[in-house]
């Protein structure tokens, strides 16, 4: 029996995203339209669609699509924009921010999962999506982009994050410590990076980004 993924792609939006409050019209059609099932691990693909994280190797997981589709409302990417994505891990979101979005860069640390990205996004016929095998605390560059997804948490927002955003940009980010994480928007309100507008979102919870988690504690 072949697995209906058009059908538990359908069921996905309309039973568990929509009910999460992610009603944008353009949010919803890239969620419907792009097939999820081919980022997904041979392994796990039956459960692409489920509400799930997904691990993808290295330790490193798929977010479960409610926090997708979340992540992407707040974000709101315009066809005029340009994204940067931090963790690109499977590369679905950001086929999904490309979708939204005139021009993404997704940086991933591992360079097998970004290549795997990579591989996927062209076999989609994904052109604006370019994905980078590079450490987001190591990773240099003199673009500047209107929005920044950072797909998994951090204890505090990185000034670095912060310098790659356009004056009036906005970053979306997981930060906290578990289980009090919070998700956010951060937007950038001029050129100094200490000038942010902070907008909590929802309370949630992801894995650390590597090299964003607290500093351990000693306890006596």
């Amino acid at each position: 029996m072949t697995f209906d993924y058009a059908k538990a792609r359908e069921l996905m939006v309309e039973q568990q995203v929509r009910p999460w409050d992610v009603l944008d019209a353009r949010v919803l059609e890239a969620l419907s339209t792009l097939e999820r099932e081919a980022f997904v691990p041979e392994l796990h693909r039956t459960l692409a669609y489920a509400d799930v994280a997904l691990p993808i190797g290295h330790g490193e997981q798929m977010m479960k699509p409610v926090l997708e589709g979340r992540a992407l409302q707040a974000l709101l990417p315009q066809a005029d924009e340009d994204v940067l994505e931090i963790g690109a891990g499977s590369g679905y979101l950001a086929a999904c921010l490309g979708f939204l979005a005139r021009d993404v860069v997704a940086i991933e640390r591992h360079a097998d999962l970004a290549d795997a990205a990579q591989a996927r996004l062209r076999a989609q016929s994904i052109r604006n999506v370019r994905v980078e095998a590079a450490d987001a605390f190591a990773w240099e560059t003199d673009r500047r982009f209107d929005a920044i997804c950072v797909s998994a948490a951090v204890d505090a927002i990185a000034s670095r994050f912060v310098e790659w955003l356009r004056p009036g940009g906005r970053l979306f980010v997981v930060r906290g410590r578990a289980p009090a994480m919070e998700a956010v928007l951060a937007h950038r309100m001029g050129d100094d990076v200490n000038d942010l507008r902070i907008e909590s979102l929802f309370e949630t919870e992801l894995p650390y980004l590597a090299g964003a988690a607290p500093a351990p504690e000693f306890k006596f």
